[in-house]
């Protein structure tokens, strides 16, 4: 994806249509991280996603804003930040200074939603709000002059390679519905067992970004091959031509 000056970027305003697959670098090899971030973006990727984790929010602790920082000079992808943390304010600023162009905040991670999501808006990033599966759809409604994208969680968050939840479905349609009626363009993501044999019912509902790690790095076939299948199926299911959006689709 590129604006018109050639800089990558993940706005859905200046998007094509079509689906976008988002890379977690959870099953990276973190010692090669800059090489693996750089292969991602060989094989066609649209965006890496750093899912920032403390133990807290969730059983799992990953990595923070030094080890982002340490990624972005070894690819021009846009980078997004998901906040799995109890204190997400405390990360947002160290986040986007380490190279994120969207942070997502957890709507159950903190008291004053508004507030993290008008700080993101502040210091020049994209604010994105995420919600888990046990969390109801109308969390975000109140929040999407804010965002310009809304994750719906299709695992409980904290490890990859989780089952993903089919019943998260639904909640797509409804949250799909919000975003249409407030007139904006807003991407609607999802997180947590995308793979060949769930992305197209998940695009039928409503989603037009999806987030995989374990898929893109197990794939036997190689990462580029996955990441086009996974575009293609996608793409299939919501009536868009084959190789629509993504790095490939764009002005």
């Amino acid at each position: 994806m590129t604006e018109p000056g050639g800089q990558p970027t993940s706005s859905p305003e200046r998007a094509a249509p079509g689906p976008r697959i988002v890379a977690s670098v959870l099953p990276a090899d973190l010692a090669r991280l800059g090489e693996e971030v750089a292969a991602l973006e060989e094989a066609g990727v649209d965006w890496i996603q750093f899912d920032v984790m403390d133990a807290s929010f969730v059983p799992n602790l990953t990595f923070g804003p030094d080890v982002i920082a340490a990624a972005r000079r070894h690819t021009s992808l846009p980078f997004e930040a998901q906040l799995m943390v109890s204190h997400p304010d405390v990360l947002i600023e160290p986040c986007i200074d380490a190279g994120c162009e969207r942070v997502i905040v957890h709507a159950e991670s903190t008291h004053n939603l508004h507030r993290s999501l008008m700080r993101i808006g502040e210091l020049g990033a994209r604010a994105a709000v995420a919600v888990n599966p046990a969390t109801p759809a109308d969390a975000v409604v109140n929040v999407l002059d804010l965002v310009d994208l809304v994750l719906v969680m299709t695992v409980n968050p904290g490890f990859g390679g989780q089952a993903y939840l089919a019943s998260m479905e639904a909640k797509l349609r409804v949250v799909r519905r919000l975003i249409g009626e407030t007139g904006r363009r807003i991407w609607l993501e999802v997180d947590g067992g995308i793979a060949p044999d769930t992305i197209a019912t998940c695009a039928a509902a409503g989603a037009d970004v999806f987030v995989t790690g374990s898929t893109l790095f197990h794939d036997p076939a190689g990462t580029a091959h996955a990441v086009q299948d996974l575009r293609a199926r996608a793409a299939a299911a919501t009536g868009f031509p084959p190789g629509s959006g993504g790095a490939a689709g764009m002005g």
